[in-house]
């Protein structure tokens, strides 16, 4: 089936949202378990001790949860401070903070400390660039703050822009008020897969009925998922098995024995290496085995992973070839893995 659908419904008390792609799963987001922020909660928390050797100081945050932050300068302990949840913590470890805030919209952006109005690069209308720009110009924002027009306010309508700035300042002018205080709290829950999902995700249907991931089969492909083994075109297949210290990636060619049968599944792998992990929810150190491929071919190579990895949402550092002719990056950890998620 041809298109872009949006399926939004729950697996037992988390709510799930899956974007399908003529036809095939692309993006898989599903609500991580109560008590543990997610992923652009916004907290105030309170500062601890300094670990002079890390370069970084431990604040203590709201649940009897623990952050670390590398930054020491100008934080005293005892000092409170207003982090930002910037991704999911692998167990027994501190949840990854900043203290850099962003108030996401579908349209804008509010971001305190950072002045002045931006507007996407995408929209290359000159008029459409104008008009946005005079728009944020006169938006009532918090003292300090600047605001970022995001690619879909290029085709919204002007009320509907102005509305998301005015919710998103409305949300960061409350936020910054409530900034101190002596005990850590929850001072902006995050937005939970549905929000995200409106939010990030453009489709041409979106399903939210009851019901809605039954009749798009969406049970039946977070199975699939559960398999590490990934078909590839021409019977060749990649394996992704997540561990406690990476994420482990094994191309093979299958029965293809032609000369060009690895370059063919190497190439191929690098085009659904984003979406398998993707949708898995997975990140961290990532290590990719290529079938085996001539020196000469890994400049092609190279070029098909930064193309696959630049329309993926999750930033991705390619780090490069190791000695061992293993290709390695890096991933943010901003999801909670599908495994995980739905135990």
């Amino acid at each position: 089936m041809k298109g872009r659908t949006i399926a939004l419904g729950e697996i037992g008390d988390r709510k799930v949202a899956a974007l399908i792609v003529d036809g095939q799963l692309d993006d898989l987001l599903i609500e991580g378990p109560p008590g543990r922020p997610a992923p652009g909660a916004i907290l105030r928390a309170i500062a601890g001790r300094p670990l002079k050797g890390q370069g970084g100081v431990m604040l203590d945050l709201p649940g009897d949860l623990s952050a670390f932050l590398r930054q020491t300068k100008g934080i005293a302990p005892g000092q409170a401070l207003l982090v930002q949840v910037s991704g999911h913590a692998e167990p027994g470890k501190a949840v990854p903070v900043t203290t850099r805030l962003l108030f996401k919209g579908r349209y804008a952006i509010v971001t305190p400390d950072a002045p002045g109005v931006n507007v996407s690069r995408a929209i290359r209308d000159e008029d459409r660039h104008a008009a946005l720009a005079a728009l944020g110009g006169a938006a009532e924002l918090p003292e300090g703050a600047g605001l970022i027009l995001r690619s879909a306010a290029e085709t919204a309508k002007d009320a509907e822009v102005a509305a998301d700035i005015a919710a998103l300042a409305t949300a960061a002018r409350a936020v910054l008020q409530d900034a101190a205080g002596r005990r850590p709290a929850v001072l902006l829950d995050a937005d939970d897969p549905h929000v995200v999902a409106w939010r990030e995700w453009d489709a041409d249907e979106v399903d939210p009925a009851p019901g809605a991931l039954d009749r798009h089969g969406i049970h039946e492909m977070i199975d699939r998922l559960r398999d590490p083994v990934v078909p590839l075109p021409g019977g060749a297949f990649l394996i992704v098995e997540p561990t406690r210290a990476l994420v482990a990636v094994d191309v093979n060619t299958g029965a293809d024995t032609s000369p060009a049968a690895g370059l063919k599944a190497n190439v191929a792998a690098a085009r659904a290496l984003p979406r398998a992990l993707r949708c898995r929810g997975l990140g961290g150190q990532v290590t990719i085995d290529f079938a085996p491929v001539r020196k000469s071919d890994r400049r092609q190579l190279e070029t098909v992973l930064k193309a696959a990895f630049r329309a993926d949402p999750v930033e991705t550092l390619l780090a490069g070839w190791t000695p061992l002719g293993h290709f390695e990056l890096q991933r943010k950890r901003e999801r909670l893995p599908m495994t995980e998620a739905l135990r």
